[in-house]
């Protein structure tokens, strides 16, 4: 044990270092902030990211999506199911493309929510219900292939 009471003993080495090497850390260095401010921006080459709006399910925020119009995804999912760990990742890259940019996203808790599933006539988890203003325009229960929850959310825009 050291004399500040650390099990760690701090040993300083002395590396050389050629300037070439220098040169190349410093470059990196300044590649990774700029990497970082870009990321951090959602700028990329073809101008400022798109992306969906996720939100826990919350009455006054959907009815207020309802009537602006915009596009509208309920998906009920619950931490333990297996199909809902398929559909994350599938609904989480679809809702960076453009054509979903004004998609509100509404997430619901199958295991928390149980009045709610029964006003939206839910009866399992992984369900997504897709909304145009008010009205209901599809509906679909298990899906993971990429294609057929893409035509689904496209459904949003009829």
């Amino acid at each position: 044990m050291t004399e500040n009471g650390s099990p760690f003993r701090h040993v300083l080495v002395n590396v050389l270092t050629s300037p070439s090497t220098l040169r190349r850390i410093q470059t990196m260095k300044k590649l990774a902030i700029l990497a970082a401010l870009v990321l951090t921006t959602g700028v990329s080459a073809y101008g400022v990211a798109h992306a969906a709006t996720v939100q826990p399910y919350q009455q006054p925020a959907f009815e207020a999506a309802q009537k602006s119009g915009d596009p509208i995804l309920i998906f009920v999912e619950a931490s333990w199911c297996p199909t809902c760990a398929k559909e994350r990742p599938i609904l989480h890259q679809l809702y960076g493309m453009p054509e979903f940019a004004h998609l509100q996203v509404f997430d619901v808790d199958f295991d928390t929510s149980k009045p709610l599933l029964r006003q939206l006539g839910v009866q399992m988890q992984s369900t997504l219900i897709i909304y145009h203003g008010t009205k209901e325009t599809g509906r679909m229960t298990g899906a993971t292939d990429p294609a057929v929850i893409k035509r689904l959310l496209e459904t949003s825009a009829s």
